[in-house]
């Protein structure tokens, strides 16, 4: 069965380290906070200014000035700092973010990413997703396999308006786990999720692979 959105999240926890610097993008990435391993201490940025988030609040914990990036309410621990969203945005362009963990519209064999918009429709920014691919030292996609049509969103090339471009380092779709060879020259299929045969991810995948399970 392919995993669930929380199945996802908790497979990309895996991809955490003791003492890293993490940002978590909107969507299914919000959902890895809530997977940390015992005993391993990361922090959470947001682009909006915001160093050590802690776990959503309960309804009477409710702070509607404590967001994130993404608008959602959020709670501060003891060690929460507070800055400006250029500052923020220096700690990500100056790599000091040691793993991003993004939703995508598309992904490229080759390591492109599509996900901050479809031509013709209404799109309010780009958020801080152009400056995360090119700034954080390790970027991780999570999303649906495929589309809400049954298309591949796994492909040998973006169709949609690049985020950038040979960036992703690990997907982890509803299906299974890819590694992007660091030369862009393609992907590794290293995981399957639980009762995928390698022939079903094939026929939902555009892009070649090679297969290399761990």
């Amino acid at each position: 069965m392919p995993w669930t959105r929380d199945q996802l999240a908790e497979r990309a926890a895996k991809e955490l380290q003791d003492g890293f610097y993490v940002n978590l993008g909107i969507g299914i990435p919000t959902l890895v906070a809530n997977h940390i391993p015992q005993g391993m201490t990361v922090t959470f940025q947001s682009e909006n200014g915001m160093l050590g988030m802690g776990p959503f609040p309960y309804e009477d914990e409710v702070d509607p000035d404590l967001i994130n990036a993404g608008k959602q309410t959020i709670t501060e621990l003891p060690e929460t700092s507070y800055f400006s969203s250029s500052d923020s945005f220096a700690m990500i362009r100056g790599g000091h973010i040691d793993l991003t963990i993004l939703g995508a519209m598309e992904v490229g064999e080759n390591g492109d990413i599509a996900n901050w918009m479809i031509p013709g429709k209404l799109v309010k920014g780009m958020g801080g997703a152009m400056d995360l691919v090119a700034g954080v030292q390790k970027v991780v996609v999570v999303m649906e396999h495929a589309n809400k049509h049954g298309e591949s969103k796994v492909l040998k090339r973006c169709d949609l308006p690049l985020t950038g471009a040979g960036v992703v380092d690990l997907i982890i779709s509803t299906l299974g786990v890819f590694e992007v060879k660091p030369d862009g020259s393609g992907l590794i299929l290293v995981e399957l999720a639980p009762d995928v045969t390698l022939e079903y991810i094939a026929a939902q995948t555009q892009a070649s692979y090679e297969v290399a399970l761990r």
